[in-house]
Parts: C-alpha cells; sequence; structure tokens
C-alpha cells in the first residue's frame, strides 16, 4: 500500500508538472516588471526536488571567490548572526502546526517533504568559532537549546535576541561567551495559532531601541478567514526595553527576512508571495519598508493587480497598496537578506545578498541559489547576480538550499545550507 501510494503521488506530481507546461522559467526581474495574466487550476504545478549528498562538490561561486564549509552535520540551520567577536550563531529548528485544509495541501505537503531533510529539528542555537583567523572554525558548540523552533536573529544592547516561532526572546551576552547563562528572558509573545508560516523574521535598529519582527500570513489567501490572519503577514516594531509592540508595515504575506541599510537605517526585507496563479505569478520581492506602508496583501499583488479570489473585495485597501522595490521573481523562495560592505570587493560592495531556497511549485525549478542585487543611490539597480549556484545542479539533483546569508565584516558571505545541514563561507582568494 505504502509504494502505491508514493507512486499515487509521484504520477500526479508529474502530472502536475506536465499541465504547467515546458518552457524555461520566464522570470521577470527588477523594479518593473512586466507580469502575465493569472492561470488558475485545480492544483498548482509542481515539481519534486531529489536531495542528494554533496560529497565531494561543493557551490560554485565568482571567479576569485572561495566556499569552504565550516559547519556540518548540523540540525537544520535556517539564520546565522555574526557577533562582534566574530563568533557564528545558527539558528537550527523546524516549526508549524498548520493542519491541511484541503486535499491539496496534503498533496502538496507531502510533496515538499520529499525536498526536504530529514533531519529533526535542533531547537537550538549552536556556536562556531575561528580562534586563530585561519578560515576553519574549529569549535563548534550548543550555545543554548529547547528553543522553539529559533529562527530569526540579532544582537544590540548586548543582548542576543531569539525570534522563536512564538516568541522573542533575549540572552545576556558577554563577548567571548560559548554558552548562554540560564534560560532565555521573554521580550514579547509572538502569533502562533495555526504558524501556517511559522517562521518570524528578525533584524534590530542602529541604536538597539527597536527590533522588527517578520511575521508570515497563515495561508495563501485568507481561505483560513480573516480571524486568524490578526497581527500578522506584517512587521511588528518592538520596543527592545518593554517588549511594547505595534504594525510598522502591513500586507506583506510572508517577510522572512530583515535587514537594515547601512548609513541610512532604512529597513529592508525580502517577501515570498502567494500561490496558485500559475508559474510565473506572483514575484517574490525585495523592498525597503515603509512605515505605515500597505503592501497589497491579500487583496492585491504588485500594487493595485487585484486578487478576485480574496472575498470580500476591499478595493480602498487596493488603491493603498505600495509596489514593492525590487521583483526577484515568481516561487524562488527568498529566505535571507543582507546588505553587503565594501570588504566582499569590487563589483559586490553596494547591495545585497539574497539567499533563494527553491521553487516547488513550477514545473522549470528557480532560485536554489544565493544573488547578489547591485545598488545604486541606495536602490536596488540591474539584474541580479549569480553569486552561489549548483545548490541544484544541471542533473536536476538538489544538493542543498540556501536560507539565511549574512555578511561577516571581516569580509566573507556565511550560508546556512538547510537541506545539507552545513554552514558554507564565501571569500576572496
Amino acid at each position: 500500500m505504502k509504494r502505491l501510494h508514493a507512486l499515487s503521488l509521484l504520477s500526479l506530481s508529474l502530472l502536475l508538472a506536465a499541465c504547467g507546461g515546458d518552457g524555461e522559467p520566464t522570470q521577470a526581474h527588477g523594479p518593473d516588471p512586466k507580469l502575465p495574466e493569472p492561470q488558475r487550476g485545480l492544483l498548482p504545478s509542481m515539481k519534486i526536488a531529489q536531495p542528494v549528498a554533496w560529497g565531494q562538490q561543493k557551490p560554485t561561486v565568482p571567479d576569485g571567490f572561495s566556499v569552504t564549509a565550516i559547519a556540518t552535520d548540523l540540525k537544520i540551520p535556517r539564520q546565522t548572526l555574526v557577533l562582534p567577536n566574530g563568533d557564528i550563531l545558527v539558528a537550527e529548528g523546524r516549526g508549524g502546526s498548520a493542519a491541511k485544509l484541503k486535499p491539496k495541501d496534503v498533496i502538496a505537503s507531502q510533496i515538499k517533504a520529499k525536498g526536504n531533510t530529514q533531519v529533526k529539528g535542533g531547537n537550538r542555537l549552536t556556536l562556531l568559532r575561528d580562534a586563530d583567523g585561519d578560515g576553519r572554525y574549529e569549535m563548534q558548540t550548543v550555545f543554548a537549546e529547547n528553543l522553539n523552533a529559533p529562527y530569526g536573529l540579532a544582537f544590540a544592547n548586548g543582548k542576543v535576541y531569539v525570534a522563536n516561532q512564538d516568541a522573542l526572546v533575549s540572552f545576556d551576552y558577554k563577548d567571548g561567551q560559548t554558552k548562554a547563562e540560564g534560560a532565555p528572558a521573554k521580550v514579547t509573545d509572538l502569533p502562533a495559532e495555526i504558524n501556517h508560516h511559522w517562521t518570524k523574521a528578525l533584524t534590530a535598529s542602529p541604536d538597539g531601541r527597536y527590533l522588527y519582527v517578520g511575521i508570515g500570513s497563515n495561508s495563501n489567501i485568507t481561505e483560513r478567514g480573516l480571524e486568524v490572519e490578526i497581527d500578522r503577514a506584517m512587521v511588528w516594531q518592538v520596543d527592545a526595553q518593554t517588549g511594547a509592540h505595534r504594525p510598522y508595515a502591513t500586507g506583506l504575506r510572508n517577510p522572512t527576512a530583515l535587514t537594515i541599510q547601512p548609513g541610512t537605517g532604512q529597513l529592508w526585507t525580502v517577501v515570498n508571495e502567494r500561490d496558485e496563479l500559475g508559474p510565473d505569478l506572483v514575484p517574490d520581492y525585495l523592498t525597503s519598508v515603509r512605515e505605515g506602508g500597505f503592501y497589497g496583501w491579500p487583496y492585491s499583488y504588485w500594487g493595485q493587480n487585484v486578487d478576485d479570489r480574496v472575498r470580500p473585495q476591499n478595493p480602498a485597501k487596493v488603491a493603498a497598496a505600495l509596489k514593492p522595490d525590487y521583483s526577484l521573481g515568481s516561487h524562488v523562495a527568498a529566505l535571507g537578506v543582507d546588505f553587503s560592505t565594501a570588504a566582499m570587493g569590487e563589483g559586490f560592495t553596494d547591495g545585497v545578498f539574497v539567499g533563494e531556497h527553491g521553487s516547488w511549485n513550477r514545473p522549470n525549478p528557480v532560485g536554489y541559489k544565493v544573488i547578489f542585487v547591485p545598488f545604486s543611490n541606495g536602490k536596488p539597480a540591474g539584474e541580479p547576480i549569480d553569486f552561489a549556484t549548483g545548490f541544484r545542479g544541471e542533473d536536476g539533483k538538489t544538493r542543498g538550499r540556501p536560507v539565511g546569508v549574512t555578511v561577516d565584516p571581516r569580509g566573507a558571505l556565511i550560508i546556512a545550507d538547510d537541506l545539507a545541514n552545513t554552514v558554507w563561507r564565501v571569500t576572496r582568494n
């Protein structure tokens, strides 16, 4: 019976992929993408990722760069944080408890699971240390454990802040510390009902006064009802001292990573948009986050493009919807973002790195790489540049899936790979 069930799922997935077409990926990048007409069907097109080990292979990086695995055998690494002394914290875990509402939810979840690691989430923070600065992180130790699906990380006010799937917490930190002293202190509870999108992104304002938390929606387009979307699909601004919070920006379906632009203090995010409008809609995006801004979800996408599946409609909200700054392409599943520094060298000094986890819902996979989006005059400018590729090979096998990306100010890009359970470090030769 199990074999028949597996064969049925495989046959269905192949059928769905065939229904989605077999042309090359059509992906619109930049500030003004040309959007196709929506495509509606019983189920989205799906493509099963086929995981295999890296073996002797590594991600491919630009000429003049090298890539090294600095930590392996982790328990689902998601986001990383470089501490002031150069140590790296890695958040490890898996969350979510959303019920499957429809047959398509059951099918999609099983197909997606085939492309993910089978390792149990660590629910912990691991600390990596390169004591002698030779690029080899000889220490790998547990900094804190018994957390609840930790994801977002930030450092401010002499504290390490962690966004669990149900609460924002903090640990006091002393320079060079390798293990947290005691249990974390709660800053504030975070929405945890259902947790269809369980990841909670996190960053801190430059002065440490505020923490910003990205909270994803509980559905694709409110099919569970608006009641379960209260306080979701938005970025919270949290007072670091008191835990008091307020909506900072709304209508962001799933803001999966947050970062602050150096020099300006401007908050930026990457957002995973809605599904089931075809393989080339809706673009995931990179955008500055305007205080008080509304970005469309669920009523519209990319500004005033109305999603007529949503009930009830809300023309006033659509009219107020802001366009994002930059399209990353549809279904790339951006899960990491960080601004570069001059230490990354020529060609990569002004812009952001974006970790793209990769699609499951289009016949021709996209994402599965780290890109660099160049900036000019404080805004994205030009086509994205592939920076770390090979996570999904030309053979159709998937060796890794990038999540968080963190720029080490000493001149390295740290990449969390939650399929291979590895942390990669990319440096200039």
